[in-house]
């Protein structure tokens, strides 16, 4: 009888426990985001605000369709009675943040204390992180040989291409859409052909044709040269320089046509080099093959170790983005909060 008691009064005890500890001891603060791709992300960042009164719940904007994106993120949250304390729109800037005011969107999203940006144009610009890439390689390969510099290559590139992009941003505040849109830009800007050993060449390759398009810019649109040089300082302040002029370019951009590029020959050589190595200290044809083999199956696919990078700690983007979100919790929760 004492034994059944003590059962039932445990079991008691647990559920409480469990209540007490439980999401739904918490109140919920559902975080719209653009699409599969963002889930992860958002969570990310998100779960580090989590607190005993509050949890997030990062879901796709609309129960009821398919249908994703920006646009309807903003669509579903903003005219909500919801959006504060109960509903969060987390979006990719895209070049609203460097737009500033110029459309009602990038007002909205730059004024709207519970709509959520990147900063940076997108969740790809993140993952292609320049100091991060070597840690990428490195869960791709098993290999933590560096014989790449990510951030110096990124670096030139974003000052070549730097003076070409302040154009397009000239041309969007204008609300020009025809002038120069984004996809000649983004085929004068991508990396066709790119070699480990020799990685000036593709750089070179980009300058000459960077050049050949502003020089046709600043002869169509002679009045807009000394304008468009104007813009520098303003966009400093955002913090689009010379050196990181890739992280505000279309995201899917750089990151199929640029950093891929030039991630999956690293990873290849690395690759060798491992396979090399096993083959050089194997002491027969079988502890070889066994050690080949197992080292294959240990391989992370390139494109998903680049989508799985969080290693953007340092981007100055996430700071800023980590610092609105303490921001909005430290409000809801009086003025005060801990975090990691």
């Amino acid at each position: 009888m004492a034994k059944s008691l003590k059962t039932n009064l445990s079991s008691d005890y647990l559920k409480a426990a469990q209540y007490l500890y439980s999401k739904s001891a918490r109140k919920c603060i559902v975080a719209y985001v653009e699409s599969y791709d963002d889930v992860a992300f958002w969570r990310n960042l998100l779960e580090k605000f989590e607190t005993d009164k509050y949890y997030f719940r990062v879901m796709l904007p609309s129960a009821n369709t398919l249908t994703k994106g920006k646009k309807i993120v903003l669509l579903n949250s903003i005219g909500s009675s919801q959006l504060g304390e109960s509903l969060l729109a987390c979006v990719d800037s895209d070049y609203d943040f460097l737009l500033q005011d110029a459309t009602h969107i990038s007002k909205e999203i730059n004024t709207n204390a519970f709509v959520f940006h990147t900063y940076a144009y997108a969740i790809e610009n993140y993952f292609c992180f320049a100091d991060s890439l070597h840690e990428v390689c490195v869960q791709a390969t098993l290999n933590d040989n560096e014989i790449f510099d990510f951030k110096r290559y990124l670096a030139e590139y974003s000052q070549i291409v730097y003076p070409l992009f302040l154009w397009t941003i000239w041309f969007a505040r204008q609300r020009d859409t025809q002038a120069f849109p984004m996809h000649v830009l983004n085929n004068l800007t991508r990396i066709y052909t790119f070699q480990v050993r020799e990685p000036q060449k593709s750089l070179n390759r980009l300058r000459d044709k960077v050049a050949q398009k502003l020089a046709e810019l600043e002869r169509n649109y002679p009045e807009y040269v000394q304008q468009v040089a104007q813009l520098e300082p303003d966009l400093k302040q955002l913090g689009l320089e010379p050196d990181t002029t890739y992280l505000f370019m279309q995201g899917h951009h750089i990151f199929d046509h640029v950093v891929m590029r030039i991630i999956k020959p690293v990873c290849s050589i690395l690759i060798q080099q491992r396979e090399r190595y096993i083959e050089r200290l194997a002491v027969h044809k079988e502890q070889y093959n066994n050690e080949l083999t197992a080292y294959q199956n240990s391989l992370t696919d390139i494109e998903q170790a680049l989508k799985r990078n969080f290693g953007f700690n340092n981007l100055f983007a996430y700071h800023w983005l980590y610092s609105d979100l303490k921001s909005f919790m430290e409000n809801l929760n009086g003025g005060s909060l801990a975090t990691d």
